[in-house]
């Protein structure tokens, strides 16, 4: 059964708990970074596609290349988790942000480091963005969907009852909705004090960088915990087959 808890409740639970409290974590960076790229990325996707139907075209590949890449990746992912563990299939999906986001946010910010690499490639800084931001899109939904879920999931299986069934509860009343809603609350903020998304920009490339980080760091705190837990489980259930 599923328990039900309070915003405070929750708040006190995730305060009590560090392996809830990065696990938390791990949901309100994804929902949080996601929201802060996606937002400037169909900015320029706009700019750059004023007429209606080249911007479906490109949307209909955009959606065909995602699927294709979660397939694949979703294919490769029992191998990740068999070959090199939980610890680092959690910190794939944040280090993809960080570093295709970072990428993003450095041709918005000074597109002039790009003008070469765009010449080179026979298009313009603001179509080399798009396609960059278009890539950084795919590859975090990506691997959301072949590891960050897996992962997370996961993490519930060594809890007992209780602390699943809370676990879950206090990550549904605060960590969902502030991972969804956090990202747009804080553009709306910055769009309102400053004018425009454009001047927000280097404050959300900041955001996203220090999201992005502390999400890495709970990835890498919740590894040992969740492997100590693992092995408690593993033991109690030795122990319990011993008995019988």
């Amino acid at each position: 059964t599923k328990t039900s808890m309070g915003l405070v409740e929750s708040a006190k639970y995730l305060a009590s708990s560090p392996y809830i409290r990065n696990l938390a974590m791990l949901v309100i960076g994804y929902g949080m970074s996601i929201n802060i790229v996606e937002v400037t990325w169909k900015a320029r996707l706009k700019a750059q596609f004023t007429d209606p139907n080249a911007y479906s075209s490109f949307m209909g590949a955009f959606s065909s290349a995602t699927g294709t890449v979660t397939l694949l990746t979703m294919l490769a992912s029992r191998s990740i988790f068999n070959n090199l563990g939980w610890g680092f299939a959690a910190q794939v999906t944040p280090l993809m942000v960080l570093v295709t986001g970072g990428i993003f946010f450095s041709q918005v910010l000074s597109p002039q480091l790009w003008f070469p690499l765009a010449a080179a490639v026979g298009t313009t800084p603001l179509m080399l963005s798009v396609l960059v931001g278009a890539a950084q899109n795919i590859f975090s939904k990506s691997s959301k969907y072949s590891l960050f879920d897996p992962c997370k999931e996961m993490a519930y299986i060594p809890l007992d009852p209780e602390q699943k069934s809370k676990g879950k509860a206090a990550i549904d009343v605060i960590g969902n909705p502030l991972g969804k809603s956090g990202g747009s609350f804080i553009q709306q903020l910055l769009i309102v004090s400053l004018g425009s998304l454009a001047a927000s920009a280097p404050y959300l490339c900041g955001i996203l960088l220090m999201v992005t980080s502390g999400w890495l760091a709970a990835a890498r705190s919740l590894h040992p915990q969740f492997l100590t837990a693992m092995k408690r489980m593993e033991a109690e259930a030795d122990a319990e087959n011993k008995k019988q």
